[in-house]
């Protein structure tokens, strides 16, 4: 991830740490919310601006770039065995899942059928891998990266390949929270290659929208899976007719 990248999301850390919102920075800015939001999902801060939000939460540059130095030593992605011992051990998956997802231990109690010792267990391995640190009174505290990410093809998504793909394309993308879109066409190498910069660039923006509403209540989140696939086309349907 490029430094400014980093700085960047650094101060949108420090600024969910003191819950401050878009809205208090657009005062000082003096910009609309709207515009703040563009700055911030465009990564494009002038140096004043950035110093004007250091100031508002009462720190320094300096301070910023120490924190980004501190974050960019957490993991962004773990082992093939260290997948392997969570793919194979489904609440420790679940426990996972929700601690990624930024839930604490009593919503984890609250939502599942799953004793507490069972959780405490689950929330020890992960604090053992590194992915969480397990404060007193069972509070988490996530170590990743904001760029973490599963091995490409590893155990995870393996297993939400397998298990899981079924349960997604069953639906019928009817509900006014789903969406699917299928779209054919011929594209040049050069356009492919621009099309698959988009969906990476989508696949950010996606993972920036659930960190922006980390901060928020559980009841005011619901699990979203977005699934961006591009990939040549071998329609069945005319297979026996190709030369």
């Amino acid at each position: 991830m490029p430094q400014t990248q980093q700085l960047i999301e650094t101060l949108k850390f420090a600024l969910k740490a003191q819950k401050k919102t878009y809205a208090q920075v657009a005062g000082v800015l003096e910009l609309s919310e709207a515009s703040v939001k563009r700055l911030f999902a465009d990564k494009n801060l002038s140096l004043l601006r950035l110093e004007q939000i250091c100031h508002m939460l009462g720190i320094e540059i300096s301070d910023l770039v120490q924190m980004m130095n501190q974050r960019a030593h957490r993991i962004t992605q773990l082992t093939r065995e260290q997948e392997d011992e969570i793919a194979g051990d489904r609440l420790l998956l679940l426990v996972t899942v929700c601690a990624l997802n930024r839930w604490t231990f009593a919503e984890i109690l609250g939502h599942f059928v799953i004793k507490e010792v069972e959780a405490i267990r689950c929330l020890t391995r992960l604090d053992r891998l590194k992915i969480i640190d397990l404060l007193p009174g069972n509070r988490i505290k996530l170590l990743i990266s904001p760029n973490f990410h599963w091995l490409e093809n590893g155990p995870i998504q393996q297993l939400f390949r397998s298990r899981l793909q079924d349960d997604f394309f069953n639906s019928r993308f009817d509900r006014q929270t789903e969406r699917l879109l299928v779209v054919n066409g011929m594209l040049s190498r050069e356009s492919n290659a621009e099309l698959q910069k988009k969906m990476e660039r989508l696949a950010r923006e996606f993972d920036e929208l659930n960190d922006d509403d980390a901060g928020l209540s559980l009841d005011q989140r619901r699990g979203v899976t977005m699934v961006i696939a591009m990939s040549d086309w071998r329609f069945g349907l005319f297979a026996d007719l190709r030369r």
